[in-house]
């Protein structure tokens, strides 16, 4: 079965039609998604595939509670040996969603470093993520470094410089593909 790793940053709290119609296509395909539990992107995704009546989810939790699942589907409880709820252990849930999908679908807001460290995950993986980028409202598809180069082109400099720094873009794709025999 396929599965997808729906997330987002957590400033989208809204889906749009174009976003919607993605949905539905994953939803017609009935393909497994992987989704969060975080407000804003995950939390709207959820109440989109609750009103589908979907299925075929899987919540992604940190610790023994689930801050949302709004179709009470079935849960993977993620636990870390990280008592300080930061970004480094909230990723810990996302990085098992990155390596159980066969496919990325990431609602970014062109600011959030966990949407980006998502797509840059799933990458390393040498897997496609599909990216609603929402400052231009445009899809874009991400597979390797040159396309999250390109994404990162619509950022604004000084963003991009610090996304460089904290999360090593380049050297995270260009050393996993090498291994990969892709580069």
């Amino acid at each position: 079965m396929i599965k997808v790793f729906f997330g987002g940053s957590r400033k989208i709290g809204r889906l749009n039609q174009a976003i919607k119609g993605r949905a539905d296509n994953i939803i017609a395909n009935e393909y497994l998604i992987l989704l969060g539990d975080a407000n804003g992107a995950d939390k709207a995704m959820q109440g989109y595939l609750n009103e589908k009546n979907y299925r075929n989810v899987l919540v992604f939790c940190m610790g023994n509670v689930c801050r949302n699942n709004i179709g009470n589907w079935e849960t993977r409880n993620v636990h870390s040996s990280r008592s300080k709820k930061d970004f480094d252990y909230y990723s810990t849930k996302d990085v098992l969603m990155g390596e159980e999908a066969d496919y990325g679908f990431m609602l970014w807001d062109g600011k959030s470093k966990g949407s980006l460290n998502n797509i840059l995950n799933l990458c390393e993986r040498n897997k496609k993520v599909l990216v609603y980028f929402s400052p231009t409202r445009n899809f874009y598809t991400v597979e390797n470094e040159q396309d999250v180069w390109k994404l990162l082109e619509h950022c604004e400099p000084d963003l991009v410089r610090k996304f460089n720094r904290v999360l090593r873009i380049g050297e995270r794709i260009r050393s996993k593909q090498k291994q990969l025999h892709f580069a």
